[in-house]
């Protein structure tokens, strides 16, 4: 038998509302990164970080787990995305 996958909660399985958090944004223009780190009671603060892109009319949420961000903010400072970055830019 197949094992289930279990996905990571929304924001509301979590019983977090994206509205009433503090952002932390990226730039100032739409398209930005918002993130934001959520408090209960029930875990600590960066137990669970929230992303988002401003000015997404789906107002679509990615929630990743404290694993999850530290290996993300530990690929950026080493700079494991600078190629991907690079990738986008138009060559001389």
């Amino acid at each position: 038998m197949r094992e289930a996958i279990r996905l990571k909660p929304t924001p509301e399985e979590l019983g977090i509302d994206p509205g009433a958090l503090t952002w932390v944004r990226s730039g100032k223009d739409e398209g930005s990164i918002e993130v934001a780190f959520p408090l209960s009671r029930r875990w600590a603060r960066g137990d669970w970080v929230l992303m988002r892109v401003a000015g997404d009319p789906a107002a679509r949420v990615l929630v990743f787990d404290r694993n999850e961000w530290e290996c993300f903010i530990d690929g950026a400072r080493n700079g494991e995305f600078d190629e991907a970055a690079d990738a986008g830019r138009l060559l001389p």
